[in-house]
This record gives structure tokens, C-alpha cells and sequence, in this order.
């Protein structure tokens, strides 16, 4: 999962990114509105977690924009303003969970489950080709009811490739969807988690294969 993390106390966020991160996730950091506001317009980000005391704003007034620009996307608030007027504030201004700082890390990640399993933030859970299963939600691959252990970005590599199944996905898209922006791409790195995830697909002999479209990207299908 891809994560927007806006956030203007540096220390904290630092916090915030590197446990995100150690639990598979991809973070997007941005320190002000201007910065989210930019960061907002890629619609690639699957979850926001949002401060409201920025230095240029009220980060409510981000809300309306996060929706247009990627509809249905998960909106948590992450402030220390926890009034009960200002919780509400926050619940009728569009977002879908308000915590209050400080707070659990343990806490946070159970919020996050849990507007996870709304049905009306993910279109399908699990989707399927050959035989293997893939849960879109949570990052979990099966072949017959035996999970794939995977690295946090071959997890985002089949996610993209599961989203378009049977259809090319470009190369750009897919180093869009695994890196986060301040990541520095080597020129075959995105070719090394595609190598490992089809050595697993072989080994667990998953009736699925990556085909390499030459210049334009990789397709996934399910084996003749």
C-alpha cells in the first residue's frame, strides 16, 4: 500500500515513515499543503494520513481536493487538536478517521485495518489468475491455499500487474506504483523484482507467468 503522510514535525514523521515502512508499506512524505496539494494530483497514494496543523493551513482544507483527485481513497486525521468538536469537524469534513495525538503505533495500524475492510474503499479483495489468489487489501499472495513470501515492492509490482491482469502494463506505471517519490531508481532494479517474482510463480508452480512486452512493459496472464 502506498501511503500520502502529511506531516510538518519532522521527528515525528521520521517515526511515523519508518514504521509504515517496516510493515511493507510505501510512504510519500510532505510537510505542508502546497506540498500535499502537488503530491495529491498523482492519485497513486492508497491511504492519506493527514496532520491538521500545517504551517500554511488547516489540513481539513485539503480534504475536498484528496477526493476529487483520487476518489474513495482512506482519509485518516493525525492531530494533537482532539476537542470533541474538533473530531467531528474532522469526521463531517470528508475524513473517514480522526486519531488523536499522541497515540499507539499499534492503534494507528488497527485504524488502518480497519477502513481497509470497508467495502466501499476497495472494489474487489481478492482477485485471482491461474492459481493464484491475490489479496488486493492486504498484500497477500496464495497458489492453492499456500501463501508466497514477498518483499514489500515485488508485493507492489503485483498489485499493479494483478490491477490490469492480462493487459500491459507500462513500465512508467509500474516504477510509479512501486517507488515512493524521493526514491532513487537504479535502471534494473524494477527488472530484479520482476526475476524474483517469477521464480516464485515457478516454484510454487502458479500457472501464471510475467511477459516481458520489449520497450513498453510486462504482462501478466495465466499460462497456455
Amino acid at each position: 500500500m502506498r501511503v500520502l503522510l502529511v506531516e510538518d514535525e519532522a521527528e515525528f514523521a521520521k517515526s511515523l515513515r519508518g514504521a509504515l515502512e517496516r510493515d511493507r508499506f510505501v510512504v510519500d512524505w510532505v510537510d505542508s499543503l502546497e506540498l500535499a496539494s502537488e503530491a495529491s494530483r498523482s492519485a497513486v497514494h492508497e491511504l492519506v494520513l493527514l496532520d491538521r496543523t500545517l504551517p500554511d493551513g488547516d489540513g481539513l482544507g485539503l480534504v475536498p481536493q484528496l477526493r476529487a483527485d483520487n476518489p474513495g481513497v482512506p482519509i485518516i486525521v493525525l492531530s494533537a487538536r482532539g476537542e470533541l468538536t474538533d473530531r467531528v469537524a474532522g469526521l463531517d469534513n470528508g475524513a473517514d478517521d480522526y486519531l488523536v495525538k499522541p497515540f499507539h503505533l499499534d492503534e494507528m495500524f488497527a485504524r488502518i485495518r480497519a477502513v481497509q475492510r470497508r467495502p466501499n474503499e476497495v472494489a474487489a479483495q481478492e482477485v485471482g489468475i491461474g492459481d493464484l489468489v491475490f489479496d488486493m487489501t492486504f498484500g497477500e499472495a496464495r497458489v492453492r491455499g499456500i501463501s508466497l513470501v514477498l518483499q514489500r515492492r515485488e508485493i507492489r509490482v503485483l498489485t499493479a500487474l494483478m490491477q490490469r491482469r492480462g493487459r500491459v502494463v507500462l513500465r512508467e506505471s509500474l516504477e510509479e506504483a512501486v517507488y515512493g517519490f524521493d526514491d532513487e531508481i537504479q535502471s534494473n532494479t524494477l527488472d530484479s523484482h520482476v526475476s524474483r517474482l517469477r521464480r516464485k510463480f515457478s516454484d510454487a508452480d502458479a500457472g501464471v507467468e510475467i511477459h516481458t512486452v520489449r520497450g513498453v512493459g510486462y504482462l501478466l496472464r495465466a499460462k497456455d
